[in-house]
């Protein structure tokens, strides 16, 4: 029996993903001056936004493509390829998309045209630097776009994830353009049993989380323990999803104390990517409403330390706009209303939820009086957050609003809180660190 070698766990991974739509590159496709696959830029510029492209090449002639190319190269590196794909790009009077997400609902055939026609690659040894040739075992691009890169190590041949890992940290140079902060949106390490991933590379100081199903994964009696992350995390519809929902740059302020300076405040950027049991509770809980419709009580228990906040932040926002069926012609809640149990609103999940927000005005944190709650649920606000101590006017106010959909977020979902809400909304359920949803 011929051993099974990390170049065909490789291969397994790669052909699974050509299989469902992914083109096959080779590294020599990739621009390492660039870090972008400059063929597949084009033609989903050219073939997805020809009027667009027409005003450039009048503007730039026979220099258009070099200009395009140095705009968008300025524009991944000041702002990150995470802000230039939701968001695309502008030159003299153009405005160029770099990826087009699916529509919420059906009614815009158009659109879902233009979704259909991103253009994803896997290549598989992927020389990145310009100094040396090293490569990655696969890197993954949409639109000519870096996003993914992974090193994949092979249990079967004695080597494990941890080594997958310590290349990361040891033989990854983060001064590497395409290793630059913003850049790739995650870098997983993949074994036959395990998947880490980071966002930040940082040398020997590049700190990696699970990106697990389990603490172990299960064993899976079709092939590999990891497999959920190419047939499932790394499809195209779900690779998008996570693009133009989930991911997200988050300002953290911490305070230090010196002793010449005194307390101080430092704010850094983090880059979220969600863990897979975050992503998983979202997704069950969306799935769950297209088959039960409201009306219907959830609980969720999430572990210290885990991520609670982040997750809420995301069901928050993907709830706004959630059509039950691709036919809907509206979404299926006029507000969500997050609760905490708090006599004063808990600054960090208002803050959390906040940052999530692509769109102004979509979060309101109630932060004054009951009228002030009243009037957000009368005019139909999207997200609105509030304490658990005026869940009176809640109840009032909806008792009120006839005809219109509310979902209800309640978070820290144990004894205490459950026992004051109203009977409609009590689950009889005594579990810690829980939140509480109510459709």
């Amino acid at each position: 029996m011929a051993l099974y070698l990390e170049q065909n766990f490789e291969e397994h991974i790669a052909e699974h993903l050509i299989s469902s739509g992914y083109g096959n590159g080779v590294s020599d496709d990739y621009d390492r001056d660039l870090c972008l696959v400059k063929a597949d830029v084009l033609k989903f510029i050219s073939e997805t936004q020809p009027k667009e492209y027409e005003k450039l090449q009048k503007q730039y002639g026979s220099s258009t493509e070099e200009k395009l190319f140095y705009r968008l190269t300025n524009e991944i590196h000041s702002r990150g390829t995470l802000d230039v794909l939701r968001k695309g790009i502008k030159d003299r009077g153009a405005s160029i998309k770099l990826a087009f997400f699916k529509p919420s609902s059906g009614m815009n055939p158009e659109h879902l045209t233009l979704y259909k026609k991103n253009i994803f690659k896997v290549v598989r040894q992927l020389h990145y630097s310009k100094n040396n040739e090293n490569s990655l075992d696969m890197g993954i691009f949409i639109n000519g776009l870096p996003i993914i890169t992974a090193v994949l190590k092979n249990s079967l041949t004695g080597q494990f994830v941890t080594e997958a890992i310590k290349q990361f940290q040891q033989d990854r140079d983060p001064k590497e353009p395409l290793f630059h902060f913003k850049k790739c949106l995650v870098h997983f390490a993949i074994g036959n049993e395990k998947v880490f991933m980071t966002t930040k590379l940082n040398g020997e100081e590049t700190k990696f989380l699970p990106f697990n199903i389990e603490f172990d994964n299960p064993v899976n009696p079709k092939g590999h323990k990891t497999a959920y992350l190419w047939e499932d995390i790394l499809q195209k519809d779900i690779l998008l999803d996570l693009i133009g929902n989930y991911l997200h740059v988050q300002k953290v302020t911490e305070k230090f104390f010196d002793k010449q300076k005194g307390f101080y405040e430092k704010t850094r950027e983090d880059f979220i990517f969600p863990r897979f049991h975050q992503l998983d509770a979202v997704r069950t809980l969306l799935n769950a409403l297209k088959t039960d419709n409201v009306g219907h009580n959830y609980l969720v228990q999430h572990s210290a330390g885990s991520g609670k906040s982040n997750t809420i932040a995301w069901l928050s926002h993907q709830l706004t706009k959630f059509y039950r069926n691709d036919s809907d012609k509206e979404r299926l809640f006029d507000s969500i209303i997050v609760v905490t149990d708090r006599k004063v609103l808990d600054e960090q999940l208002q803050n959390t939820i906040k940052q999530f927000e692509q769109t102004a005005g979509v979060v309101n944190p109630i932060d004054e009086n009951s009228q002030q709650l009243k009037n957000a649920l009368e005019s139909g606000k999207d997200i609105i957050i509030t304490t658990l101590q005026k869940f009176p006017v809640i109840s009032e106010s909806i008792a009120e609003l006839q005809g219109k959909r509310f979902a209800v977020i309640i978070d820290e979902a144990h004894s205490s809180v459950i026992s004051n809400l109203p009977r409609q909304l009590n689950p009889t359920a005594n579990m810690r660190r829980n939140w509480q949803l109510n459709f």
